[in-house]
């Protein structure tokens, strides 16, 4: 829940606005209306005071005119849109630090009906087209405030060849059962070894619950759940102490949790930063016990030119070695849709 809601003019004369404020007005939140539509009074006297600001402010804005020229994002899809911008979670190795300008506040877009309308220019005739909604949020764990994501999911259900995929680490995922998806949204839980989610996923759902959540959608309807095809993003895999122990037990609670036959993705990304985002990160969470070291790192640069730090090139290959090896075995029938 978010200590203050800004509303900007714009957003107020969308419908899709005033849908918003109206769930916001139902948890007695202090909503502040904006004379103009430029958000202010984000900053604090330091970058961890502008952070602590920013985490607990819900602005309701309408996208930009760039928001509706889609980029595309390999491997996860074939193209993102923006429902919302600014995470509530506190994960210390979070992947918007230095991606967002600004405060990290959480930007809420009221013009959604149109954002939506717009995808239709970038669907294939002859084939399927895949969008992934808010890599830049986690827009279940803003849904109870918004109601935007179980929109999109609705409209994805009228597609022909349109298909959305969603992420998330909360697990409110009941008043999203029954929504007619018609299979065109694949929902993935976010899920990592009990040291890390532990240790660096502040503000989050538990692992377990988030197993518990992404059950309940793969159920089939006739069994209570939502039918809903699911997926299991293992992200940022960790090179820690003990490693495939802390692993083990994960894939014991996810066999545990999807005991049944469903249609199963894995997504695997390993832990790897860029300079701009740690500098961002430890000015974020200055206690942070998070592994930046540079001098155990491979560096990794990108067509544009930019740097990440990845891990060395045998660690990755015993990792990959690992979770292909250890997937394959527990989850037969499911797809690894890609190794990063």
């Amino acid at each position: 829940m978010p200590e203050r809601v800004l509303f900007t003019p714009a957003a107020l004369g969308e419908p899709w606005g005033q849908q918003i404020l109206q769930r916001l007005q139902s948890y007695n939140l202090p909503i502040e209306e904006l004379p103009r539509n430029r958000l202010t009074g984000l900053r604090g006297e330091s970058e961890r005071e502008t952070y602590d600001i920013a985490k607990r402010t819900l602005a309701v804005v309408t996208a930009p005119p760039s928001a509706f020229k889609l980029s595309p994002i390999p491997p996860s899809a074939d193209w993102q849109f923006h429902i919302a911008e600014g995470c509530p979670a506190h994960c210390q190795y979070c992947y918007l630090a230095g991606s967002l300008q600004g405060p990290p506040v959480i930007r809420v877009f009221a013009n959604l009906p149109q954002i939506l309308e717009n995808l239709a220019a970038y669907e294939q005739p002859d084939k399927a087209t895949s969008y992934e909604v808010s890599c830049y949020t986690d827009p279940l764990g803003i849904e109870h405030l918004t109601g935007s994501l179980a929109e999109c999911i609705r409209h994805f259900g009228t597609r022909e060849r349109a298909y959305l995929r969603c992420v998330s680490k909360f697990d409110a995922v009941d008043n999203l059962l029954d929504i007619p998806h018609n299979g065109h949204t694949r929902f993935r839980m976010s899920v990592n070894a009990a040291p890390v989610s532990g240790r660096f996923e502040g503000g989050t759902a538990s692992v377990l619950s988030r197993l518990m959540a992404l059950r309940k959608l793969a159920l089939p309807k006739e069994r209570g759940g939502g039918g809903y095809p699911v997926g299991l993003v293992i992200a940022p895999i960790m090179l820690l102490d003990d490693w495939q122990s802390s692993y083990d037990r994960l894939f014991d609670q996810i066999s545990e949790a999807l005991n049944f036959d469903c249609d199963l993705t894995f997504e695997l990304i390993s832990h790897r930063f860029t300079p701009g985002s740690k500098e961002v990160l430890q000015t974020w969470y200055p206690q942070s016990k998070l592994d930046m070291d540079e001098e155990k790192r491979s560096v990794k640069r990108n067509k544009f030119g930019g740097t990440k730090y990845v891990y060395e090139a045998d660690t990755m290959k015993a990792l990959r070695r690992y979770f292909e090896n250890e997937i394959q075995r527990r989850f037969p029938k499911a797809k690894i849709l890609y190794w990063t």
